[in-house]
């Protein structure tokens, strides 16, 4: 008891941060650590740092005893759009009451035996934020300010085993703390399973565990592959039991990847990775709006949810060791879009639409093994359009949904 009260705290003290959210890949994080995001978070088959471990728990055999910390500024620029309502709707409507976010994260990794390696790694997996001044639903009722607020913090211990100098298996825990808020809801009481528990409930958090299994592997002496899978972790907001389908659950999503990492020169090296979120297996996330007007409440076994779809994402990177001291680096990814132009509707409070992301970045060591890295990250602006998306009950017409992102970050690090 008195562990899980202190990884809690650990939990909840991160997420205390300046807010904490992340919204590239749907809501999943596009890449952990500032070498990894310099390369539009490649990370599976190409371990760089002590935060190796959230894209990969075998990696962390093969960056040595390591002390990583770093920090990044979050700006997203998220909206909406409405048109065609008959019960005046209509209109523009911003949704950056926050607009700058602060992402710390921190990796430690230490060989413990011969071959045999442990690492603990805490960063923020993803998340996602709207706030509306001007509420889009308050034509049908609604009052004050509209949003969510969900934040997602990770704490992963990690072991990994080395053989024969060359493979590696990994495997860790993912410790999620999760915490949500929703206000300005209040016309959608009237369809819930719960109305009491809907909207304007304050925070309510949960916290969840799953695997994280993974091998990096150099298979010659110049390409390396990884391959890693995440299991679903549960989690469950009571305050919001009414909103949530299945009485408030909020799981995070299972996911796999495979990745590589091939030396082109001694000083250049390219990788990629390609990785698959099962948003579709999760009701709360995935259930259309149909559902709804199928007679299933929110809240429900089987009530609505954001209607996001299963997501691949392709991601390649590069870098090239300037001089023994400077590295720089460069990546692009792209996602396939999780919200379907049906679901907008709900997806006002949730536009995790962006799909294409480009970066650069670089790091410098010293000749006492301190390394200081920088990158930077633009997520290209995205409009998913809807199609028929409100509901005739709403007044029909259409909801649009937009988001673009900006993202810098800096890090310190010791291999000692």
């Amino acid at each position: 008891m008195r562990l899980q009260g202190i990884t809690r705290a650990l939990l909840a003290s991160a997420a205390a941060a300046p807010g904490l959210v992340w919204a590239t890949n749907g809501y999943f994080s596009n890449g952990y650590g500032v070498a990894s995001q310099g390369m539009a978070g490649v990370g599976i088959g190409l371990p760089q740092d002590a935060l190796a471990a959230a894209a990969n728990p075998a990696g962390i055999a093969f960056v040595g005893n390591r002390l990583d910390g770093d920090v990044s500024l979050f700006l997203p620029s998220r909206g909406a759009s409405v048109s065609g309502n008959s019960y005046g709707a209509n209109g523009v409507y911003p949704g950056n009451n926050r607009s700058i976010f602060a992402l710390p994260e921190f990796g430690v990794t230490y060989e413990f035996l011969p071959n045999a390696y442990a690492g603990l790694a805490l960063y923020a997996n993803g998340g996602l934020d709207t706030g509306y001044a001007h509420n889009p639903y308050q034509a049908f009722g609604a009052t004050g300010s509209a949003g969510v607020d969900l934040e997602q913090v990770f704490l992963s211990p990690t072991i990994a085993y080395k053989l024969f100098d060359r493979h590696a298996f990994g495997i860790g825990l993912n410790i999620a703390y999760q915490r949500f808020t929703a206000s300005g809801l209040q016309p959608f009481a009237s369809m819930s399973a719960a109305p009491g528990n809907m909207t304007d409930q304050g925070a309510d958090s949960t916290v969840g565990v799953g695997v994280h299994l993974g091998y990096t592997g150099e298979i010659t002496p110049t390409l390396t592959v990884g391959v890693t899978w995440a299991s679903k972790i549960h989690g469950s907001f009571d305050k919001y039991k009414g909103l949530f389908a299945d009485g408030g659950s909020f799981d995070i999503p299972e996911n796999y990847g495979i990745g590589f990492s091939w030396k082109v020169t001694p000083m250049w090296t390219v990788a990629g990775d390609f990785q698959r979120i099962l948003y579709g297996n999760v009701n709360s996330i995935a259930n259309p709006i149909a559902n709804l007007f199928a007679g299933n409440a929110l809240g429900s076994s089987n009530g609505p949810g954001f209607g996001w779809r299963n997501t691949n994402v392709i991601k390649i990177g590069t870098s090239y060791n300037v001089t023994s001291h400077l590295t720089i680096r460069a990546g692009y990814s792209h996602s396939s879009q999780p919200v379907a132009n049906t679901e907008t509707f709900l997806n006002i409070l949730a536009p995790g639409v962006v799909q294409n992301q480009a970066t650069l970045g670089a790091t410098w060591t010293t000749a006492t093994k301190t390394t200081f890295g920088f990158f930077y990250g633009h997520a290209f602006k995205k409009t998913v359009s809807g199609a028929s998306s409100i509901p005739a009950a709403f007044g029909g017409g259409n909801a649009n949904v937009h988001l673009a992102e900006d993202v810098v970050g800096v890090s310190i690090g010791k291999r000692f």
